[in-house]
């Protein structure tokens, strides 16, 4: 393996956020706010902020990715004060193992070999697999597949993962008869424990149908989403500010205005 030290770089100095936390996390003269803060429950903010970075890039605001990948950067740099201070590990051996991986995971620019594409993909993976294996006594294919990941994100690891072993459709018209077949059940669930499962059977099968398509599903939810609310929005400003008053025929009339508005020209 290629020595991360050798790689052509000058990284950016960390240290002064790093001081930064450590004041805040001073047991005398610290925040006490950041203090109280454990792994547990600064999560969800960790969570959030790589929400937020998304978020502006979506909105294609320069400044404000540069602004939120700050904020994520404080989140790793919070967990890694907390490691320390429990004895656990220091934020230096974060970003070499972060460098020992990557350079580990990548022979064919570190090493120079000549590997073809489906090489790469084939190795990265082979990697990866070997490198959960020394972590975890967990053999199977779907190891690893973190249980707090978006649900929309977590279907597509996991059948992703299935796919790799020639578990998966054959063709995609079978994706399609599983979709129809998994609305089918929705339709014939008579309990609400019963809706809910076969609910969850057809989002499961809508995103094995993205995936087949090579859609990200939560893009297009997103997306969905985005256009829903934008059009909705231009029903209430329709409404005359009595939106919510007016009988459904007329907010019919008005989505169909505000749907045919924000249709991209032909």
């Amino acid at each position: 393996m290629s020595d991360f030290a050798a790689v052509d770089a000058s990284p950016a100095d960390i240290m002064p956020l790093a001081i930064i936390m450590a004041t805040l996390r001073h047991p005398v003269n610290g925040c006490p706010w950041d203090l109280d803060q454990t792994f547990a429950t600064i999560a969800p903010y960790t969570i959030e902020e790589a929400y937020e970075v998304a978020d502006a890039i979506a909105r294609n605001d320069i400044s404000a990715i540069k602004d939120e990948l700050g904020d994520l950067l404080l989140q790793v740099v919070f967990h890694a004060r907390i490691a320390e201070e429990l004895g656990y590990f220091s934020l230096q051996s974060v970003v070499e193992t972060i460098c020992e991986k990557m350079i580990r995971r990548h022979p064919h620019v570190f090493e120079k070999s000549q590997a073809l594409d489906d090489d790469v993909r084939s190795n990265w993976e082979s990697i990866k697999a070997a490198e959960r294996a020394e972590k975890d006594s967990d053999t199977s294919a779907l190891a690893g597949v973190a249980l707090a990941l978006p649900a929309l994100l977590r279907a597509v690891k996991i059948q992703k993962r299935a796919a790799r072993t020639g578990f998966d459709w054959p063709d995609i018209s079978d994706v399609y008869a599983k979709v129809h077949e998994e609305i089918e059940e929705v339709a014939s669930a008579s309990s609400n424990d019963e809706q809910e499962d076969e609910i969850g059977d057809l989002l499961f099968s809508v995103v094995n149908l993205a995936r087949h398509l090579k859609v990200d599903p939560e893009a297009a939810l997103r997306r969905a989403s985005g256009k829903f609310e934008k059009r909705f929005r231009a029903m209430e400003a329709g409404g005359g500010g009595k939106f919510t008053d007016l009988p459904l025929s007329a907010k019919e009339e008005l989505w169909n205005a505000a749907k045919k508005a924000t249709q991209p020209a032909p």
